[in-house]
């Protein structure tokens, strides 16, 4: 049975090797999965990681909730306070600017003018490196989304993976927050946490 941080390794080693056509091709799939959920449709205020390296890929996602008419929050990362703060942005392309890990981030000057409160979030959409069929997720291992779904206990949780993510059981520790729903590119799973 492999540990937390070797079962991290193993999945990320299997999510890498896959091509930017298969990211694309399965992050769409996702999308229009996620799309048709009640709990994006008929939300308003919708917290959207945004992606890095071989993550699901959420640029379009963003464009397309932002186009809907969505209150679009994504991820400020304050890494002196190992928080997120959450950002209210309205065009990704002029909001975003390489920050923490050159992962993009809402431009400074907009953590002031367009922070949200954790409380006013409806749904979330994390991201994670392992998943699994009871709504249990891994992250990357610094905390930061724990954390943050501390401070917003009724948001509705999604974690967005490719299925190659998904195992049965991880091994939880007590401070990893549980998930409503996982959206694969094959399926939605749901769970009451």
């Amino acid at each position: 049975m492999l540990d937390g941080a070797q079962l991290r390794k193993k999945i990320l080693t299997e999510r890498n090797r896959l091509t930017a056509q298969q990211i694309e091709t399965k992050s769409l799939a996702i999308q229009q999965r996620l799309l048709a959920l009640e709990q994006l449709r008929d939300r308003q205020a919708i917290f959207v990681y945004v992606s890095f390296r071989s993550e699901v890929a959420t640029l379009s996602l963003i464009d397309v909730l932002i186009d809907m008419g969505k209150t679009v929050i994504v991820p400020f990362t304050r890494v002196r306070e190992k928080r997120l703060d959450a950002i209210h942005i309205t065009n990704r392309l002029t909001d975003l600017e390489p920050g923490y890990c050159d992962i993009p981030e809402p431009k400074e000057e907009l953590c002031i003018s367009r922070a949200i409160a954790p409380e006013e979030i409806e749904t979330i959409l994390l991201p994670g490196s392992v998943f699994d069929e009871r709504g249990g997720r891994f992250g990357y291992g610094g905390g930061y989304y724990d954390r943050f779904l501390d401070k917003v206990p009724t948001a509705t949780r999604i974690g967005l993976a490719f299925d190659l993510q998904i195992i049965e059981r991880a091994p939880l520790q007590e401070h990893d927050e549980l998930l409503d729903m996982v959206v694969t590119e094959s399926r939605v799973i749901r769970h009451k946490r």
